[in-house]
């Protein structure tokens, strides 16, 4: 937003008005010891020019890549339109709505935002975001154990994003929670039988959809196995493929809990953030859900009228009882997500979903028909990532694609040791046909120059 400066006009006019004769006056009574001295090494001021050259040369620095990334981190076709509104006045410099009568447009733009959230997972209610999708996990789980009431111990397959099942570890082991990891499947999936063997006595189960591996887990199956177990159970899914795929809400019985991470709903791929999470579950347990949620209500002269109505996190609300202190409202990200999902609307998203599918389909397809570059798990239904096994070594893969202007995915070794050779690639509806034929032609000249001089590291 545009920042004016007053004039030195402006401001001895405000001396004169408060009878003070200079700004340093305002401070005379903090003892001159604790006064911070002028800044050391700091640059002249820059004009107009300057800064603009200054900023696009910073920005420059990041590079311009084209990106196959994915892992949590999807480029997706962001309209102009989205951010020409977020970044307006209104909504940029909003501070959270505890007056309700100053901020109605705030507070029905959230309200819009957990109505969408509810109807893309298939939930009942949605509160008005968390900080990011690891923690929106942590904090499922986190739910699921004070629902639960009696155990401590969450399965979660293997096939969970790594980093998610690290955040979520580091929040909850504090408070006794033990995260039971089950090993996936050579196919990239969890085995339905092997879950339904670790359920017995557990709180809940963690179903991620898509996995990490872009694969589909047997989702009935493993809603049902949590359900037997007398377990609840935590849907952790991609918002775009809701839109194509069952959302949790229709998992067999359906699922307790949907979270997941907002970053696909028009937020752009910005050095890693920011980003935001979601979190919608069954009208039952709204009592255990953190957060804040927006409720629509009429005023004394029967208009509509939106305010806070549950803020179970708020410590100046619940203090002790709080059932978190540690999420946020992320406020800007909400109203970007809100405009763009109501902007492309359930036939927009599903075009998204089914174009990226399409790409990712097209990708795997023309990478591996160069020798040694195989599909990780031929045949098996993906959404819009796919693994694949590299006969060279993945890391120098990587950085010959990115001396060419390409990000070619994420390695997988570090993670899956099973998987050292394997390679996370990910098409969006951003992605041409020219795009994939460009990556697949540097990845065949760097995988055949490796195969056929192996001691020697690539250069290019």
């Amino acid at each position: 937003m545009p920042f004016i400066p007053h004039t030195q006009a402006d401001v001895e006019r405000m001396l004169a008005t408060i009878g003070v004769a200079n700004i340093e006056a305002l401070f005379e009574e903090i003892p001159a010891a604790l006064r911070c001295a002028p800044l050391a090494g700091v640059p002249e001021a820059l004009n107009e020019q300057e800064i603009l050259r200054l900023m696009r040369e910073r920005a420059d620095q990041d590079g311009r890549f084209l990106s196959f990334l994915g892992a949590g981190a999807y480029e997706h076709h962001i309209p102009a339109a989205v951010w020409e509104l977020t970044t307006r006045g209104e909504f940029y410099t909003a501070y959270t709505p505890y007056q309700p009568e100053a901020s109605q447009g705030t507070l029905q733009l959230l309200y819009e935002f957990q109505t969408m959230i509810a109807s893309l997972t298939g939930m009942e209610v949605a509160n008005a975001s968390l900080y990011d999708g690891a923690s929106a996990l942590a904090e499922a789980i986190l739910m699921a154990v004070r629902l639960h009431g009696r155990s401590r111990r969450i399965v979660v397959p293997e096939t969970v994003h790594p980093v998610y099942r690290q955040v979520a570890n580091t929040i909850v082991r504090a408070q006794s929670i033990t995260l039971d990891v089950v090993p996936a499947g050579a196919d990239g999936v969890v085995d339905p039988r092997q879950i339904a063997a670790r359920m017995a006595g557990a709180a809940a189960l963690v179903i991620p959809m898509p996995n990490f591996f872009g694969r589909l887990e047997a989702l009935a199956e493993l809603t049902s196995a949590a359900k037997e177990a007398g377990a609840l159970s935590i849907g952790l899914v991609n918002p775009v493929a809701c839109a194509w795929l069952s959302p949790p809400g229709e998992w067999g019985s359906g699922c307790d809990i949907a979270v997941g991470e907002g970053q696909p709903l028009g937020a752009p791929l910005s050095s890693g953030g920011p980003y935001f999470g979601f979190l919608a579950c069954r009208q039952a347990h709204v009592r255990q859900m953190p957060g804040r949620i927006v409720g629509r209500t009429v005023d004394l002269d029967g208009k509509e009228a939106f305010t806070l109505t549950l803020q179970a996190r708020e410590q100046h609300i619940r203090r002790s009882k709080a059932t978190s202190n540690i999420c946020t409202n992320q406020g800007l990200l909400v109203t970007a997500a809100t405009i763009h999902m109501a902007l492309l609307g359930p036939a927009g998203l599903r075009q998204v979903a089914v174009a990226s599918h399409a790409n990712t389909a097209r990708l795997v397809a023309r990478l591996t028909q160069i020798p040694g570059v195989r599909n990780a798990f031929p045949g098996a239904p993906v959404f819009h990532e796919a693994v694949l096994r590299l006969d060279v070594p993945v890391g120098d893969t990587l950085r010959a694609l990115e001396a060419q202007g390409i990000v070619g995915g994420y390695p997988l070794g570090e993670h899956y040791p099973q998987l050292a050779d394997g390679l996370l690639v990910c098409a969006t509806e951003t992605k041409t046909d020219a795009d994939i034929e460009l990556f697949a032609a540097h990845l065949e000249r760097i995988v055949s120059k490796r195969r056929l001089d192996p001691p020697c590291a690539y250069k290019d």
